[in-house]
């Protein structure tokens, strides 16, 4: 599947220099899917001089001309919705019909940032003196390095790739090792529609090794990374050293809010919908339920019932709702957290184990906890999977403290029908998005971005494209 792809650079697509590759498995069913590319320090090298001359030719290219070609990456996204939702299951594992959602997700994107490459506005400001004039300019920051992790490989690589070539910068991107596919497919839909050659690059193969070398290049003016705060923090201490600007979405522990007076069974299903996607391996996953005391029975009650319904297996199965975990050593961690959760006092009210009748897959059940208290560590690490924990409040003053408590400030979602509640959550929740009485969090026409330890910066809506510009000032005499 991964022969007629590889390296991409100056516009076409390469072997690796080495010849190295390296296995990409199904975790639907451990087989191999197929041997993709991996980079050498030389086809690094390549993606950055190829960005390097990409930029000078994107750069004027002007901003009708890279709409026109940005809109078109959208609708052959949408024209070829099948093909790529079929990488995402085969190498993520994801239902096929979720993926087919991402797709449309990530078309709109690039469809929004089409249009946000001419409302790159500058300004005129009045100048204290009668001959001189004050203009403020905006232009593109240069090379971008996109590092896109594995769980929404298209959704983020596209916000990475469309807003850089919005701001008319160049870009290497760098899929995971779990997802090249997937990002492959995307940077030849980007070629097809006319991106010149050396504006978008990719680098597949190992993480670490190519990150480390593309922020340590002169040439990249920019980062942009999507992954945990643990990789963020090493990001940020290399990219210092070169004062590269950084935006990063990082690491999310998101608190799941459900007041008395919302309606519940509404909840339940926001709930179930918001923390089964992906099967919970999603940074914006809820994963600390709080349920005021009057409703937590019914609100456990009907939170089981609709999770009983959910069919596993392989995400090409059309009947299924949750996949498989990604990687082995992914469903290693779900099962310790489960088991120190148990031992720390937790009941288990559903799940907390493998399926049975699964020879093949890394697939584990929905797991339900209830007596579980605010120091337990499924509390402070992010799950990543699908465990769900059921804590109790009595006040509104309280959750909100609790909530609150976590180094990490991604997403945050409230159930209540009171407005004043609804308002007053919003403005006090420590996180960069709230969801009030929706499950949906990201949305291509809005600013998504964390607070505190999960990153800073914006992706999606009018934001986004000032991180890929720099400001320049011109103060100007109109006398010679």
């Amino acid at each position: 599947m991964y022969e007629k792809y590889g390296q991409f650079t100056d516009g076409k697509w390469h072997k690796s220099s080495s010849g190295e590759t390296y296995d990409v498995i199904n975790p639907a069913n451990e087989e191999v899917i197929g041997q993709a590319s991996k980079a050498s320090p030389v086809d690094v090298e390549n993606a950055l001089n190829s960005a390097k001359k990409g930029l000078e030719v994107w750069k004027k290219t002007t901003p009708w001309e890279r709409s026109y070609i940005i809109r078109k990456i959208a609708d052959k996204m949408r024209q070829k919705k099948d093909l790529l939702a079929k990488w995402m299951t085969l190498e993520v594992g994801k239902p096929f019909k979720e993926a087919k959602g991402e797709v449309h997700g990530a078309a709109d994107i690039f469809e929004w940032n089409a249009e946000e490459t001419k409302r790159i506005y500058g300004q005129t400001v009045e100048s204290r003196f009668e001959d001189t004039r004050v203009h403020v300019y905006y232009q593109p920051v240069g090379v971008v390095a996109a590092l896109v992790p594995w769980n929404f490989p298209l959704v983020l690589a596209s916000r990475k790739i469309s807003t850089a070539l919005a701001a008319g910068c160049s870009v290497i991107v760098k899929p995971d090792v779990i997802t090249p596919g997937t990002v492959m497919e995307l940077v030849e839909i980007c070629r097809e529609c006319g991106i010149p050659p050396g504006v978008i690059n990719l680098l597949s193969g190992d993480p670490p090794s190519i990150a480390s070398q593309l922020i340590s290049s002169d040439i990249v003016k920019k980062i942009s990374i999507t992954g945990s705060s643990r990789v963020g923090k090493i990001i940020l201490k290399q990219a210092a050293d070169k004062v590269q600007r950084v935006t990063m979405e990082l690491s999310g522990h998101s608190p799941f809010i459900v007041f008395e007076d919302a309606d519940i069974k509404k909840a339940a299903d926001m709930a179930v919908t918001a923390k089964f996607r992906n099967n919970g391996q999603v940074c914006i996953s809820p994963n600390r339920f709080y349920v005021q005391e009057s409703k937590k029975d019914e609100f456990i009650n009907l939170f089981i019932e609709k999770t009983k319904k959910l069919k596993i297996g392989d995400g090409m199965d059309p009947d299924v709702h949750l996949g498989p975990i990604t990687t082995m050593k992914r469903l290693n961690e779900i099962e310790q957290l489960v088991e120190t959760t148990k031992k720390e006092g937790a009941k288990v009210l559903l799940g907390g184990k493998r399926p049975s009748g699964f020879n093949k897959g890394y697939f584990y059940e929905p797991t339900i906890f209830d007596n579980v208290k605010d120091e337990f560590t499924i509390m402070r690490v992010e799950p990543f999977g699908p465990l769900v924990p059921m804590l109790s409040f009595k006040n509104f003053d309280e959750v909100i403290e609790r909530a609150n408590n976590h180094e990490l400030g991604l997403a945050s979602y409230i159930c209540t029908n009171s407005m004043e509640k609804a308002h007053k959550a919003s403005e006090l929740m420590e996180t960069g998005t709230v969801a009030v009485n929706t499950p949906v969090v990201a949305l291509a026409e809005a600013p998504f971005g964390g607070i505190k330890q999960a990153g800073y910066g914006r992706e999606g809506g009018s934001m986004a494209i000032k991180d890929y510009l720099n400001v320049k000032y011109t103060h100007l005499g109109i006398k010679g």
